[in-house]
């Protein structure tokens, strides 16, 4: 009936058969829950089952989800995260609060924020020892180029301070046990530390997270000045390629097996006792075929010691790393990630990187 008014415009499918009479989009099962719990904002109908009135068949068809594109996100910034239906449910409802509800994108004071360049506020913080969630005061500077927490409110000293140049955060809902659960990690002395912090309200969450963003969108405008905005969005924050259960054994391939969390994060493959820990047990750098990585399924013959049957091996320039996996799923979808790394060639400032790895102390 509306043609190409619905054809390839939500975020999630390229034909989606829900549609919103009060806001004339149309929008995916997945986005038309949203829409629906937010009952002041859109009434939303089924294209395949549901009656139109010819009123809202005359407003659908004058809108369109390009037209209503372009009046609710004309002053959208480039570093705010436009989800899609991999995203978690926060960053989803809140990106249409914020365009149809709120109409941050229409009224760019509205943006004041994330976008103000420094944010002060409290997030309950998961103790690095006790696993406790306390509520801590962080400190967001693009001026310092910094994030930092306080441990106590009145504290004048930070108990870290994170460069924006290597921070980064993902929602992680599952993994932490709350709906808002954000993951920080940045580089302490070349080495991954986490965080883990979330906020009751998801709107303050997600304000910390554009913040975050913002603050490494216009860091790294500097940083590479010859750079297109469609070049550093990529680059603000990233979700991890893949996390997991596996087992491994120790450099000399004589010690068992024992089962730790592993994180990809790019070239770099973290392992933990728990998947909160604040540190890795030990990190290894994946680099490209053309610098003698390669990704194998399986384990040399003579390897013992291991309880899951469905191996990996991981060479280097300098070693094999031997991991196993409980399922044939679980090890096709590891073998995936190392694969989609290791044919990806080298950047120069991943040598870099790499170098420090082999000379780790």
């Amino acid at each position: 009936m509306w043609g190409k008014k619905r054809m390839g415009l939500c975020l999630c499918l390229t034909c989606p058969d829900w549609v919103s009479v009060t806001l004339g989009v149309f929008v995916c099962q997945g986005c038309s829950l949203i829409h629906r719990s937010i009952e002041s904002l859109s009434q939303v109908k089924s294209v395949l089952q549901d009656t139109f009135e010819d009123k809202e068949v005359e407003f659908i068809t004058s809108m369109g989800n390009e037209a209503a594109k372009a009046k609710y996100e004309q002053l959208a910034p480039p570093f705010y995260h436009r989800p899609s239906h991999t995203d978690c449910r926060i960053l989803r409802e809140q990106w249409i609060r914020a365009k149809y509800e709120r109409q941050e994108f229409i009224h760019i004071e509205k943006q004041e924020p994330y976008s103000a360049g420094y944010r002060e506020g409290f997030l309950w913080k998961r103790g690095r020892d006790n696993g406790q969630f306390l509520s801590r005061k962080f400190i967001l500077s693009e001026r310092e180029r910094a994030l930092k927490y306080f441990n106590k409110h009145d504290a004048r000293e930070p108990k870290a301070i994170m460069r924006i140049e290597t921070l980064n955060a993902t929602f992680q809902p599952a993994k932490i046990g709350n709906p808002c659960g954000l993951q920080i990690t940045y580089l302490r002395d070349n080495s991954t530390r986490n965080i883990f912090v979330y906020h009751e309200d998801s709107k303050e969450m997600v304000d910390w997270f554009t913040a975050i963003r913002a603050a490494r969108f216009h860091y790294q405008k500097v940083a590479f000045p010859g750079a297109n905005d469609e070049d550093l969005v990529p680059r603000l924050t990233r979700n991890f390629m893949k996390e997991g259960f596996m087992e491994k054994t120790g450099p000399r391939h004589t010690e068992g097996f024992k089962k730790r969390w592993f994180t990809m994060d790019d070239r770099r493959l973290m392992y933990f006792k728990d998947p909160l820990d604040a540190y890795a047990r030990g990190e290894v750098f994946i680099g490209s075929k053309e610098n003698r990585y390669t990704v194998v399924a399986g384990l040399p013959p003579s390897i013992q010691g291991y309880h899951w049957k469905y191996g990996i091996t991981i060479g280097t320039p300098d070693r094999k790393f031997l991991f196993a996996c409980e399922t044939e799923a679980e090890q096709k979808d590891w073998i995936a990630a190392f694969q989609r790394v290791v044919n990806r060639p080298m950047m120069p400032q991943e040598y870099a990187v790499e170098a420090y790895f082999k000379h780790k102390p």
